[in-house]
């Protein structure tokens, strides 16, 4: 076994308010955020998977949520200090955090990057007021496009624009006149992914009118074909950047690697050369439970069984449309490719895989679902 990179997720699990299609760990902030409580029991929690490490150097960290720019940048700042404290940062070590649009929270980005943070995602999804307060959002588009210039003033290059289409009662024009205005803009990353409606959600419970197949159809081509007109590559089904501005930890998930996960809900995996296994670990979901002390006393650690290894890492690597060579199988999941051959030459001669590599055609993008859940 080749063990991948290995990167750092850190969980802020508070919203102001959770949005109805968010299926996320996130909770309405109801009560005064007391930041240096969470910030120290994050410094706690990574600590306890020092052990886990065996050496390794950390290439990424992302913080995500909830909303982590609800957090004050000396928190963020203090956060990293003990975090560089406790494991080894590679030299261009990439550094993520989530961001909301808002004055408030756009007023923190000049602190933020100070703090080490050099890449900042904003969720914009849309720029138009009607169709943020269907999506439950708080912000006004107004105040998207202002986040992205304060952003730019205060010296960030590095910015992903979260973009989401298919909304409710949302037209092929209304869907890419916010693709548009994000590529104007001149950003140098857009996730631009299709509304779904998770259960437990409230769209969920009152599911809202959204487009039809045809107008989805018609959103995706043409949305496709401004993108790569304004050269931004597809480097995963959701994911456009220009050269360079790839997201580094995400493609590191997507390619079966390793991650420490720490903070309310986090999820963890970690590959052993010396056992030979690969294990998953979890966090408590509630901000409560995880406060506790002693909250990481027995974690919640389980090895993945060979039999559901083929399936976890093609239903990653599969997202990637340049996707990985058979080695990279063989290394990351300690099996060798004849446990998934059968599998790869019936959607071969079905032209939705692509030859010599673990890779989909772009008519089997289309169907990853589906071709994922044969290896089930």
């Amino acid at each position: 076994m080749r063990l991948p990179p290995l990167s750092l997720y850190i969980h802020f699990p508070w919203c102001e308010q959770k949005c109805p299609y968010c299926d996320f760990n996130s909770h309405e902030l109801n009560q005064p955020l007391e930041e240096t409580v969470y910030i120290d029991q994050l410094l706690i929690d990574l600590s306890s998977q020092h052990c886990f490490l065996f050496g390794r150097t950390v290439s990424s960290i992302f913080m995500g949520g909830g909303t982590p720019s609800l957090f004050s940048p000396e928190s963020i700042e203090r956060l990293l200090v003990g975090i560089k404290q406790i494991v080894t940062l590679t030299e261009n070590v990439e550094i993520t955090l989530e961001a909301n649009p808002g004055s408030v929270e756009s007023s923190k980005f000049s602190g933020y990057l100070a703090a080490g943070i050099n890449r900042l995602s904003i969720g914009i999804q849309s720029f138009q007021d009607q169709k943020l307060q269907s999506l439950g959002r708080i912000h006004t588009g107004r105040e998207a496009y202002e986040a992205y210039a304060i952003a730019r003033q205060c010296g960030f290059e590095n910015i992903n624009l979260d973009l989401m289409h298919g909304l409710p009662n949302q037209s092929v024009h209304d869907a890419l006149f916010d693709l548009r205005e994000a590529i104007n803009l001149n950003v140098n990353h857009i996730s631009w992914y299709q509304l779904t409606i998770e259960p437990k959600t409230i769209f969920a419970r009152n599911t809202p009118l959204l487009p039809n197949d045809l107008i989805l159809g018609d959103i995706e081509q043409k949305g496709l074909a401004m993108l790569h007109d304004a050269t931004y590559a597809r480097y995963e089904i959701s994911a456009y950047a220009r050269q360079g501005f790839e997201c580094r930890h995400n493609i590191n998930y997507w390619k079966f690697g390793d991650y420490l996960g720490i903070g309310a809900g986090a999820h963890g995996k970690i590959s052993e050369t010396h056992t030979g296994q690969i294990f998953r670990s979890s966090r408590p979901r509630q901000p409560r439970l995880y406060l506790r002390k002693n909250a990481f006393k027995a974690l919640n650690r389980t090895a993945v069984l060979e039999a559901d290894r083929a399936a976890e890492f093609l239903m990653n690597t599969l997202r990637l449309i340049a996707g990985v060579d058979f080695d990279t199988y063989e290394d990351y999941t300690n099996m060798s490719i004849n446990t998934i051959q059968e599998g790869v030459k019936h959607f071969q001669n079905l032209g939705l895989w692509q030859d010599n590599k673990i890779a989909l055609t772009q008519n089997g993008l289309r169907h990853l679902d589906s071709i994922v859940a044969h290896f089930l």
